[in-house]
């Protein structure tokens, strides 16, 4: 365990969360919706 200092001072302890949003229904994709139109 001596190297955790070392690996904890580059940040490679903490798991980065960050993932693309899932595709939801009605939607293109994670936030894009479809084109609107006015009629």
């Amino acid at each position: 365990a001596a190297m955790r200092p070392v690996l904890k001072k580059h940040g490679m302890l903490t798991r980065d969360p960050r993932m693309k949003e899932r595709k939801k229904p009605g939607l293109k994709r994670a936030r894009k919706a479809p084109q609107y139109t006015k009629r």
